[in-house]
């Protein structure tokens, strides 16, 4: 599965385990995140994410 790095703080955000504490399940492919989901350490715009 996908991992990908937010370009402001380092995040990972890995498509394995998705992000339950936003509602996110694991599983859940990146382009499948609604847009308006923002990275949970920074707070940045999912446009700021980079596939690693």
């Amino acid at each position: 599965m996908d991992k990908w790095i937010c370009g402001v703080c380092g995040f990972v955000y890995d498509s394995e385990k998705g992000d339950p504490d936003s509602g996110i399940a694991p599983g859940t492919a990146f382009e499948d995140i609604p847009e308006d989901w923002v990275c949970p350490a920074c707070g940045v715009s999912k446009a700021e994410f980079e596939k690693q």
